[in-house]
C-alpha cells in the first residue's frame, strides 16, 4: 500500500503468530509483502474454519470496518512480512487523498471478488471444480499450503481433494 510514510510501518510475523485474532479490534490494515497468511473461524463444535488465504501483494484487513470486533483470525502459515497502517488513519485519508482512495478501492473490489467466488464455489461446485478454481486463484499457493487447509478451505474432505487432485493430473494426460 503506497500510503503516507509517516503512518506505515513494517512487522514481521513468524510462522504460526497472529496478524489478529477473533474477537479483537481490527486497528491494522496491511499489505502482505512476504509470506503467506489464513483467515479461519471456530464453528460451532470449535473446529477452525479457513475463511481466507493471503498471498504477496494482497491487502490484510480483518473488518470492513476500522476498529470492529473481528468475526476470524488472521495467522502465519510461513515466516511473513507486512506494511501496516492504523486502520482508522488510512481510513479517514480515503476521499481525501487520490492515491489512498485508488489503492482502497481497487483493494476492496479484489477482495470482494475472492470473496464472492468462494461462496458460489462452497455452494455450486463440486470438488474437482473447486480445485481447478483454487489452482486458478491461488496458483502460487499449491505448495506452500498443508493439504488440510487447502481442502478445509474449499469445504472438502483432505481424501476428495485427493481424488480431485488425481482427476486434475489425469486431465493434462
Amino acid at each position: 500500500m503506497s500510503v503516507n510514510k509517516n503512518i506505515h510501518r513494517t512487522i514481521i510475523l513468524k510462522k504460526d503468530d497472529f496478524f489478529i485474532e477473533q474477537g479483537k479490534r481490527c486497528v491494522y490494515i496491511g499489505k502482505l509483502t512476504k509470506g503467506v497468511l489464513r483467515g479461519f473461524e471456530y464453528d460451532i463444535d470449535g473446529n477452525e474454519i479457513t475463511t481466507h488465504f493471503y498471498q504477496e501483494n494482497d491487502m490484510v484487513v480483518g473488518s470492513f470496518i476500522p476498529n470492529a470486533n473481528m468475526a476470524f483470525t488472521i495467522q502465519a502459515l510461513e515466516d511473513s512480512e507486512l506494511s501496516v497502517a492504523n486502520y482508522q488513519e488510512v481510513m479517514a485519508n480515503v476521499n481525501k487523498d487520490v492515491e489512498i482512495t485508488k489503492v482502497i478501492t481497487d483493494e476492496f473490489q479484489k477482495l470482494n471478488h475472492k470473496l464472492q467466488s468462494r461462496l458460489v464455489s462452497l455452494l455450486n461446485r463440486n470438488s474437482l471444480e473447486k480445485y481447478e478454481l483454487f489452482l486458478s486463484e491461488y496458483p502460487s499457493l499449491i505448495n506452500r499450503i498443508p493439504n488440510y487447509y487447502i481442502a478445509n478451505f474449499l469445504g472438502i474432505t483432505p481424501t476428495q481433494l485427493s481424488r480431485a487432485r488425481k482427476q486434475f493430473t489425469g486431465k493434462d494426460k
